[in-house]
């Protein structure tokens, strides 16, 4: 009887801890595993030790296309960067906000007038600079945002 109360509390204890463990909700591919992610601010603040090359980027989602929810606003400490979900090969939902992480390639990209307009006319309200940081992204993954954004 012992061993069955000892594995009763084991396993509801188990339970409680992956409940309270994050959930990430998944979009793409899989984040690689392993290491830290560089958070968003501290890539901007030094983009040219990462730009070019493949990195996983941490940040707030606060903002997604509204026209496919093809690419999602990656914000960190006040800095931006628009995360393009490969070449449209895969999309979030619309309303997606949270935390999250971003596998991908940072660039920094010069957008036309009529680039500008295009993604005006896509997001939820929000200013189109004229240079903006960009990552393709192949994975995306978001925790579930309880307060809204």
């Amino acid at each position: 009887m012992r061993r069955w109360a000892i594995t009763g509390m084991l396993f509801f204890a188990g339970a409680a801890s992956a409940s309270a463990s994050p959930q990430w909700e998944k979009f793409g591919a899989d984040l690689p595993q392993g290491g830290m992610a560089v958070p968003l601010a501290t890539a901007l603040a030094d983009p040219a030790a990462h730009v070019g090359q493949a990195r996983v980027f941490g940040g707030r989602v606060v903002d997604v296309c509204q026209k496919k929810g093809c690419w999602v606003m990656l914000e960190d400490e006040g800095q931006g960067a628009r995360v393009l979900l490969g070449d449209h090969d895969f999309y979030v939902p619309k309303d997606v906000r949270g935390p999250a992480q971003v596998h991908g390639v940072l660039s920094r990209v010069e957008l036309s007038a009529e680039a500008q307009r295009h993604t005006a006319r896509e997001t939820s309200g929000a200013a189109v600079p004229d240079v903006e940081y960009r990552i393709v992204a192949d994975g995306v993954q978001v925790l579930a945002d309880d307060e809204g954004a």
